[in-house]
């Protein structure tokens, strides 16, 4: 009788454990994936590369999507940054990718996907250098110059 019990309990843990199992895989393999596609008309700066103009695919380098691969069409140009998840404040939830501009200079800021959320990609010592020298110019000036421009590019999802 013992024998059988446990016979038993060691069936019921094996059939809950591959139950288990199939769902987790199951859940995993409908994590959305999106990737982007875009054309960018100007230089950009992600992490301490300068990308050409031209068209980019943005897609996940990693399983939990945290890191962001940006490659262009041609395959000359890439670069990989870690990122974040973000909500989406407004109700515009359209593909998009977002730019913060000093100047000149562009930096791939966000990474949307036309969802509830998106993806903030870290910011590179080049871009928090630049933001504190335009808040310390705005401090001094008391003006609003000296302030990062948001600059979006809309995106397809593919």
């Amino acid at each position: 009788m013992t024998k059988q019990l446990i016979k038993s309990l060691t069936m019921l843990t094996l059939v809950v454990g591959l139950a288990l199992a199939a769902t987790v895989v199951s859940a995993n393999g409908q994590t959305k994936s999106h990737a982007l596609t875009a054309n960018i008309p100007f230089d950009f700066i992600v992490g301490d590369k300068t990308l050409p103009s031209g068209k980019y695919v943005v897609s996940a380098a990693t399983d939990d999507g945290a890191g962001l691969r940006i490659s262009s069409r041609d395959g000359k140009s890439s670069a990989i940054r870690l990122s974040h998840v973000v909500a989406e404040k407004n109700k515009a939830r359209s593909a998009r990718m977002v730019f913060h501009r000093y100047g000149q200079q562009y930096f791939l800021a966000e990474v949307w996907s036309g969802e509830d959320y998106g993806r903030e990609l870290m910011k590179c010592k080049k871009e928090r250098n630049l933001r504190q020298e335009a808040a310390s110019i705005a401090a001094t000036r008391d003006s609003g110059q000296g302030k990062y421009q948001i600059v979006e590019v809309v995106a397809m999802v593919r």
